[in-house]
């Protein structure tokens, strides 16, 4: 299964398109997960101790838990994030926390040290900017150092057009560019 974290919210939007010619070359049934649908709960005290108590109890088919359960049996797993004020969109930092989930995604050693259980080998990290600068950082790399240093995915790939928004760009061009650079 590819699973498909979609952060993409205008109609019309750039980082989809580029997201949906990945897709079309990717082998597999896709199950997508559109955050602007998502109702994330207020990670407060409450929450934080009923979390801990499913946890505790391994509870883990609880609908809490679904979100970080599809993350950890994704074969490939699909992420389209604008770069809009200077990140990606805030509902994937709430879809991570979601899905950090101790036993589910990964465990810690004995000595401290985080031991993956997702199956995916692959993830993708598709995004698109209306400017040239866009440090690795300030989104792609906050998820890759997550899927290589937690989830044990150490493929990670970034796909991306920037610089869409600067007078005088070839918008079709780099969007053209950045489908045909996408190898799967």
């Amino acid at each position: 299964m590819i699973l498909f974290i979609n952060a993409c919210v205008r109609e019309a939007s750039r980082t989809k398109m580029l997201a949906s010619a990945l897709l079309a070359k990717l082998d597999g049934e896709v199950k997508e997960v559109r955050l602007e649908d998502m109702h994330f709960p207020v990670v407060n005290e409450d929450f934080l101790n009923r979390r801990d108590r499913l946890r505790e109890e391994q509870a883990w088919e609880d609908k809490l838990f679904e979100p970080a359960r599809d993350f950890a049996r994704a074969d490939t797993i699909v992420v389209a994030a604008p770069y809009y004020d200077l990140s990606f969109p805030a509902s994937l930092k709430q879809y991570f926390e979601q899905i950090n989930i101790l036993g589910i995604t990964f465990e810690y050693s004995p000595e401290g040290l985080p031991v993956p259980l997702c199956k995916a080998r692959t993830l993708y990290y598709v995004t698109t900017a209306g400017g040239a600068y866009v440090p690795e950082e300030f989104g792609f790399g906050y998820v890759k150092a997550l899927a290589q240093g937690f989830y044990g995915i150490n493929d990670v790939r970034q796909i991306r057009a920037t610089g869409l928004d600067i007078e005088g760009a070839d918008i079709s061009r780099i969007m053209q560019d950045a489908i045909d650079s996408v190898r799967t």
